[in-house]
């Protein structure tokens, strides 16, 4: 960075006639055209500021001239750091009061993402492994989809949006760099094509603000919605010195995790500075530390908890061993059974406002019921069970419609028909659903082929047969591969030859 580009924005003018300049900029922009605004709003110092400034530019607009909707989105994870969770749908409750009672046309939003893409479903349900910088699963099911599928519906309704966004420049040399692309096809100042979203622009009226700008208007511009900004101050002075989270609309988009405020559970980082610095900070946060230790646990080798199948149920090979896939019925089972002993602790333990926290809510938790017994064939239906050993109270969710019934009794004599293996006992298992499911069917098309797939899935008789198998299988091809290229080699060598050369069908009647 530069000497040039760490100096203020309000070095030249000052911060009054700065600001006016800009709240100008944002009406003259806002009058200029139909188009709705979209502003991504994560509570953080960046955001903030530029909800700030649209709001005090907007305020002085006569009320006639205020028709444009400006939506403020906020898109909550669900595995968001609970304090920051907490202060923002706070932020936004006051915002919307604030907001109607003004006659500013600002609409906040809370964006969650669906059901069956949150972190616990992906990872109790599906058994993805907790996420990794090669397997990033959790941005796009988390942040993108939710917020490009608001903006994707505006864009659908009105043909077109702005996207105003508190992105800086100043953030990191990749921000930059990203700002300094986009600025080749600027529509006008300040306002760029989306790349990643079609028929939206957009608008970033901080960029070129430093840090230290941005908590200077915050410190000596009051917030407009009556949020204490200040308060605002306090949180980040709890936490480590990084940046917050941004809203994410692209892969581009650094993690949460890299910055101040991210998921609780993130893995995507070596360890969550903001959690780790607010307990050590602050004893009245110290009810975060299970939170803090079930999040390290996630981040330790998992190849012990995942199964040497892929989700599809092939072994694929990385330098002659399996790569490890989703995480074993066990394995998702403690997972679960720590997630609720977490949750239940901080009820217990925790603070007043914390006493009904919902580390994952009974919604994820049918979800995730309903794909081990549809899905994956785990007729126990032990997630009601769990529920109850962990949380001391009776589950609280509906009855699954495609629960064969089958109960514990007759499930530990089909395991002991198996004399306890678990690879026999999840085949015997598997057949049994199928064939239950297909049974109320009037047309049991695709019955056999179900049983053959699961068949495939699990007639391995152990991990070395399967490594076995598939070395086998990959040694072979090879060999095949080999042969291949050799014939072909000899091909092209016998086309190389003058025409007047003689021929044979055979090469070694060459020699």
């Amino acid at each position: 960075m530069t000497e040039e580009k760490r100096r203020s924005s309000f070095d030249d003018r000052g911060l009054r006639d700065t600001l006016a300049e800009l709240q100008e900029e944002v009406r003259a922009l806002y009058l200029g055209d139909a188009v709705p605004w979209v502003l991504g709003y994560s509570g953080g110092k960046d955001s903030t500021a530029t909800l700030q400034l649209v709001w005090t530019a907007i305020a002085e607009l006569p009320p006639a001239q205020r028709t444009k909707p400006i939506h403020v989105i906020s898109t909550d994870t669900l595995v968001e750091n609970p304090i920051v969770a907490a202060w923002v749908s706070r932020s936004l409750e006051t915002m919307r009061t604030a907001a109607e009672s003004a006659g500013i046309p600002i609409v906040p939003h809370r964006l969650t993402p669906a059901v069956e893409d949150t972190f616990w479903v992906n990872l109790i349900g599906r058994g993805y492994p907790s996420p990794r910088p090669k397997f990033r699963w959790c941005t796009e099911r988390l942040k993108i989809k939710p917020s490009n599928t608001f903006i994707s519906q505006v864009v659908r309704e009105s043909g077109e949006c702005i996207l105003v966004l508190g992105i800086r420049k100043t953030e990191s040399q990749a921000r930059a760099r990203s700002m300094e692309r986009a600025e080749k096809n600027r529509v006008r100042d300040r306002l760029s094509p989306n790349a990643s979203l079609p028929n939206s622009l957009i608008y970033s009226p901080i960029e070129s603000w430093t840090n230290d700008d941005v908590w200077m208007f915050l410190m000596q511009v009051g917030n407009p919605w009556g949020y204490p900004n200040k308060d605002l101050l306090t949180m980040y002075q709890g936490a480590s010195a990084d940046g917050e989270c941004p809203l994410v609309v692209d892969n581009t988009t650094p993690s949460c995790g890299d910055s101040r405020f991210g998921c609780w559970v993130c893995t995507l980082v070596e360890r969550d500075k903001s959690m780790h610095a607010m307990i050590q900070n602050d004893e009245e946060k110290e009810w975060m530390l299970p939170l803090l230790e079930l999040r390290n646990a996630l981040d330790e080798d998992d190849r012990d908890k995942r199964d040497f199948r892929r989700m599809n149920g092939l072994v694929q090979l990385f330098h002659r061993r399996p790569i490890p896939g989703p995480y074993t019925q066990a394995a998702r089972e403690d997972w679960l059974r720590r997630l609720l002993e977490t949750q239940r602790w901080v009820r217990e333990n925790g603070p007043e406002h914390v006493r009904d926290i919902e580390l994952v809510s009974i919604a994820e938790l049918q979800e995730i019921r309903r794909m081990w017994v549809v899905e994956k064939h785990e007729i126990e239906d032990n997630l009601p069970r769990i529920y109850v050993a962990a949380m001391g109270e009776d589950y609280p969710g509906a009855s699954l419609d495609d629960n064969p019934l089958f109960g514990a009794e007759e499930m530990a004599l089909l395991r002991q028909a198996c004399d306890g293996d678990t690879l026999r006992f999840e085949l015997a298992r598997e057949l049994l659903h199928v064939e239950h499911r297909h049974r109320s069917m009037a047309r049991r098309a695709g019955l056999y082929g179900d049983l053959e797939a699961a068949i495939r899935r699990h007639f391995y008789t152990s991990e070395e047969d399967a490594t076995a198998r598939a070395l086998s299988k990959h040694d072979a091809l090879e060999r095949i591969e080999k042969a291949l290229n050799e014939k072909d080699a000899t091909e092209l060598q016998m086309s190389l030859l003058p025409a007047t050369w003689p021929r044979a069908s055979d090469p070694k009647d060459l020699s």
